[in-house]
């Protein structure tokens, strides 16, 4: 059995770079415009925004990425513009190959993919890891590979992938939030 790298994860927070100061380090300009274009594609709904908002507990997001990641494009403008909308959405990205122990710790099937996101609560105590790609992108590669016979409302239609990936994520930010938003101890911590 395959044994983990036990990381600091505070030492870790403190090493990892914004949205913007990531792609300035690890984009070239090609890449750059790609995670530009795809940003502007990003629109949440009223109730999604509302919802962000109102998230009171201080969420670390940790993202293994790399600027060159077809689905990182695809994937983490998501978060950016979660980030944006509250400020204890704490975002913080981390380029694969220049921190190997985290992407070892973050493996997905035995392989180093990205994006991987890690959940921490404020106190950097991990609450829930998610990646490389969401159930809807899945759906819609594995309809690729088989070919659907018959349509079963399983594989979203390609014009509404987007749609779908960002509500994967953000179920999984608000399942996170309401990990720590719930937990006795911060509950106790609080007084709420």
């Amino acid at each position: 059995m395959e044994s983990k790298i036990n990381l600091n994860y505070t030492e870790l927070v403190s090493q990892g770079l914004d949205y913007t100061s990531f792609l300035n380090q690890y984009a070239t300009p090609e890449q750059r415009q790609r995670w530009v274009r795809f940003y502007e594609l990003v629109t949440l709904s009223e109730t999604q925004q509302e919802l962000l908002r109102s998230f009171v507990r201080e969420m670390k997001v940790l993202v293994l990425a790399g600027a060159w990641c077809g689905d990182c494009v695809n994937q983490c403008p998501i978060f950016a513009k979660f980030a944006e909308l509250n400020p204890n959405i704490k975002l913080l990205f981390f380029d694969r190959d220049d921190h190997p122990d985290f992407a070892g710790e973050m493996s997905v099937c035995g392989g180093e993919r990205v994006p991987a996101v890690l959940f921490l609560n404020e106190d950097d105590q991990p609450c829930g890891r998610y990646g490389d790609r969401t159930i809807s992108k899945y759906r819609q590669m594995i309809s690729d590979m088989t070919g659907a016979a018959c349509p079963t409302g399983l594989v979203a239609p390609e014009e509404n992938l987007i749609r779908d990936v960002i509500a994967d994520w953000f179920v999984e930010f608000e399942r996170n939030q309401y990990i720590m938003r719930t937990s006795p101890r911060l509950r106790k911590k609080h007084g709420d």
